[in-house]
């Protein structure tokens, strides 16, 4: 709890410093500037997933960890980190010639540095996950942020540096999180090619290089055949939308998962807990994170007018359509811990393997079509990875489809109230005037009230396992409010019982602090 606690704290503050630095910096860049460095940020992100080939993540699997471990992690991060950044340097200016744009070539080239920069930080960052210590992860990601985009970027940006400002920004937060992870975790660093317990270590790492290989590929197909087929200003257009949409989900998962995979690692052997969990936890995703999404979605295109101005306005459509597609993609996300605690770590891989060859020839057939085009392919590819990675996490524990039945038609009903409120609110503005704020303002006010309201009146809509999860994990609730919805949903539990509970933590925090 004290681990998810500090990632929902760290994922909505760095939520609200992303979104302010990322419009700040697009409006003071454009477009292109910022197409350009989505193409070499596409690269990056494939160079890093070899860089890092996944010793690391053997220090939070392993149920066990001796100092050799540790060691084993850390040099071959470094080998496979400092190979990975030869041979992206070496190659930036055929990426550039594949791309059709050279000037890309000294951006790759200049960004190949992190790549063992994040490789050397990989172990120190699995140490701290397997400790649950997600206060000091979630420190070292905003500082790194600040002293990045907020301190170097902006400064940057303001005199006049173009692209330069993201390629120094990207660099400066990955050289402050190795500092300060290594600072925090202070983990040995003598080498080590090899030991009696490598061949453990080896097995996770590969498993863990040939599922991020298969999650690259479908994360990020869309904006190579983009780049490929058309224009670095209509990347830029579909990264704006792109990012928008995922920043909440990706903070989301960069939190949560890895506390939800540490804490099933633990828990390997005991499927009924796992499986209680799961459910709970695909409630809240289907039953309030959904409706969230649905309300960004309606918004999007008044959202990007008030953000970004005029010029981003192609951007709307692609918010809309991925911010859709959002919660199947939370949903693929805390499913593949499941896979891992339960012995199936070689599915996430394998099951997703068809949808790389087929996301792959559409995308080649339609990205010429248009950053829309291409954001529909990508929302149906995270809606069909969410499917076959669910459906075999459910398996795994036992979950039946009247199991989830329930969950997916509150979900519908809280998505189409979101739909209406927020939809009404911009139609109703938009009689009035044709500015983008006030149909913002409106339709998020109208969505929201509609949202609570109903929540207010019918708590079934949420039911027990969401009440639960908002109880322990949602910032305070009055003691009147969660007494009212645990009553409501059928969950006895008088208002004296509830304050005692609260009582008792503050109690425990105290002590704690």
């Amino acid at each position: 709890m004290s681990a998810v606690k500090w990632a929902a704290l760290g994922t909505v503050f760095m939520f609200g410093l992303q979104l302010v630095t990322q419009v700040v910096l697009a409006r003071l860049l454009g477009p292109e500037n910022y197409g350009l460095f989505a193409m070499g940020l596409i690269v990056l992100t494939f160079s890093n997933f070899l860089a890092d080939f996944g010793f690391s993540w053997g220090l939070v699997q392993n149920q066990t960890l001796v100092d050799e471990d540790v060691r084993f992690a850390v040099t071959w991060q470094a080998i496979t980190g400092l190979a990975a950044m030869v041979l992206l340097f070496v190659l930036a200016p055929a990426i550039a010639d594949y791309f059709k744009e050279p000037r890309i070539a000294p951006v790759i080239a200049w960004m190949s540095v992190t790549c063992l920069l994040n490789a050397l930080t990989a172990p120190g960052s699995s140490l701290l996950r397997r400790q649950l210590d997600f206060r000091w992860l979630n420190l070292i990601q905003v500082a790194s942020y600040i002293v990045g985009y907020l301190l170097i970027g902006l400064t940057m940006a303001y005199a006049g540096a173009g692209v330069w400002t993201l390629v120094c920004a990207w660099l400066g937060q990955a050289v402050t999180a190795l500092v300060l992870t290594y600072a925090r975790t202070r983990f040995s660093l003598r080498p080590l090619l090899w030991y009696e317990g490598a061949r453990r270590s080896t097995h996770v790492g590969a498993t863990v290089f040939v599922t991020n290989l298969c999650n690259w590929f479908l994360n990020n197909m869309d904006r190579v055949f983009l780049g490929r087929f058309l224009s670095a200003h209509a990347v830029g257009v579909y990264a704006v939308g792109y990012n928008l949409a995922n920043t909440p989900n990706g903070l989301f998962l960069s939190a949560l998962q890895p506390a939800f995979l540490a804490t099933g690692a633990k828990l390997q052997d005991d499927r009924p807990r796992l499986r209680d969990t799961y459910l709970s936890v695909l409630a809240t995703i289907w039953i309030v994170i959904l409706p969230l999404f649905v309300l960004l979605a309606v918004l999007a295109p008044a959202l990007i007018g008030v953000l970004y101005g005029k010029v981003w306005q192609e951007s709307g459509v692609v918010l809309t359509i991925l911010a859709l597609a959002m919660p199947a993609y939370i949903t693929w996300g805390m499913s593949t811990p499941i896979l891992w605690n339960t012995g199936g770590k070689h599915l996430e891989s394998l099951l997703q393997l068809p949808l790389i060859v087929l996301a792959g020839v559409t995308l080649w057939l339609f990205a010429g079509q248009g950053a829309a085009t291409v954001a529909l392919i990508a929302g149906g590819t995270l809606l069909a990875r969410a499917l076959v990675v669910a459906t075999s996490a459910c398996r795994r524990l036992g979950v039946r489809a009247s199991d989830l039945a329930p969950l997916a038609l509150r979900g519908a009903a809280m998505g189409l109230l979101a739909a209406a409120g927020s939809g009404a609110g911009v139609m109703l503005a938009g009689l009035v005037s044709d500015h983008p704020l006030p149909a913002f303002l409106a339709g998020t006010a109208l969505g929201a009230a509609l949202l609570l309201s109903a929540v207010l009146a019918v708590p079934a809509l949420l039911g027990a396992r969401v009440v639960g999860m908002l109880a322990r994990f949602s910032p305070p609730l009055p003691a009147t409010v969660i007494a009212y919805l645990r009553a409501r949903c059928g969950l006895r539990e008088d208002l004296q019982e509830v304050r005692l509970q609260e009582v008792s933590l503050q109690e425990m925090r105290e002590r704690h602090e």
